[in-house]
């Protein structure tokens, strides 16, 4: 019995002494005082005001595409479905680099689509609209694979009462099936957020790394690695990180099972 308990215990161990040895290592290679004024720094406050504006909007974008997309995967039935969802999923399995590429081949100048967007004055290569796209991209999927399980998860037979007390679909699935999924539908929402955050392969190739201008804070530790400021490129990693932890965190509170009132009351009942 000893062995089978050192045999189920010894991965456990060594997996989250890797990742604690290295989340150690990453954050005693700055002393306070130089963590400090690197995350004063200006390129530092600007990387992080660029993440967090560019991947709410692609957020907001991810959701507004998603939430639709995911209700009509989870409650309707059509030729190729299959085909679809396995499209749907490909921008998570797809390296970010690949995805980019495709993106920069489709927006560019010579291309129809990038022409056209050209010719109306949209400018998405190598701009803070690329950043968004990028995020948006990749979020998209993510938002609709665990939106789609959220809203599977509700009984269709809900929405069916509402509709024959008069309720429109839409208005069904707005008022009646979203709330009722909407534990599942937030936690898909940070789940897309923490996403879009760590976005980099895709937003390189499209946005390109250009210092104050696209720089994101994965963007600005690639550059500041690249360039030899370390104090920079850790202070950024670090923020990722407490961010990364913090959004996780909160999908695990968002996702944890919560005992039902209608139950407690009975168990709390005295028996005849």
């Amino acid at each position: 019995m000893r062995g089978l308990a050192i045999l189920l215990w010894a991965p456990l161990v060594l997996i989250v002494a890797t990742i604690l040895g290295a989340l150690v290592s990453l954050a005693s290679q700055l002393p306070l005082a130089g963590l400090a004024e690197a995350l004063a720094a200006e390129e530092t406050r600007f990387a992080i005001a660029m993440s967090l504006r560019s991947s709410l909007i692609a957020l907001a974008l991810a959701l507004f595409l998603g939430l639709p997309t995911a209700w009509l995967l989870a409650r309707r039935r059509f030729v190729g479905k299959a085909v679809v969802e396995t499209v749907l999923d490909l921008p998570m399995v797809t390296p970010p680099l690949v995805a980019g590429i495709g993106l920069l081949l489709l927006l560019g100048r010579e291309a129809p689509v990038g022409g056209a967007l050209a010719g109306l004055g949209i400018e998405i290569l190598f701009s803070p609209a690329g950043v968004i796209l990028a995020q948006t991209y990749i979020a998209s999927s993510v938002v609709i694979r665990s939106a789609r399980a959220a809203i599977g998860a509700v009984d269709p037979g809900y929405a069916a009462n509402a509709a024959t007390l008069g309720l429109p679909p839409f208005w069904a699935a707005s008022l009646v099936e979203l709330p009722m999924a909407g534990r599942g539908l937030m936690a898909a929402a940070v789940l897309g957020w923490a996403r879009a955050l760590g976005e980099f392969g895709a937003t390189l190739m499209l946005a390109g790394a250009t210092r104050m201008r696209t720089e994101t804070l994965p963007m600005a530790v690639y550059l500041n690695i690249a360039s030899g400021r370390t104090d920079i490129a850790i202070a950024c990693a670090l923020i990722l990180l407490a961010l990364a932890f913090a959004l996780l965190l909160a999908i695990r509170l968002l996702t944890a099972d919560r005992p039902d009132p209608m139950t407690e009351a009975q168990h709390a009942r005295p028996q005849a």
